[in-house]
């Protein structure tokens, strides 16, 4: 069972960054593809981005490319989402997950955190 923690959100103006964190139990973490959504009540969970076990390998859904980074730090179990140039439209909550394989579908990974909130103010 993988324990996983996000932190960072909050509330931010139009163009602002905020960095989210996500912290992971379980040792074996750097096993585990992660992955960024997020969830709105109008559009549903959405992808946001995908990293790699060992982080070599990274894919964005195209409105965050160029503003979003997703790394992960194996040795402290935490993998993070950097987010710059925010907009309105990146609203939401912000859940990290973990599972055997990268894609881009919820269904597909095993494990999620509580989720935190970004608010982006125009």
């Amino acid at each position: 069972q993988v324990r996983l923690a996000e932190s960072g959100g909050g509330l931010v103006q139009a163009g602002g960054s905020l960095r989210l964190s996500c912290a992971a139990s379980e040792r074996t973490f750097r096993s585990y593809t992660m992955g960024w959504f997020r969830q709105t009540p109008e559009k549903g969970r959405e992808f946001v981005a995908v990293i790699s076990g060992n982080g070599e390998r990274t894919y964005y859904r195209e409105s965050v490319k160029g503003r979003f980074t997703i790394s992960r730090d194996n040795a402290k179990n935490t993998m993070y989402l950097q987010m710059n140039s925010l907009k309105p439209e990146d609203t939401a909550v912000y859940y990290c997950a973990a599972g055997p394989s990268g894609t881009t579908t919820p269904v597909t990974y095993d494990y999620w955190g509580q989720g935190t909130q970004v608010t982006v103010s125009s």
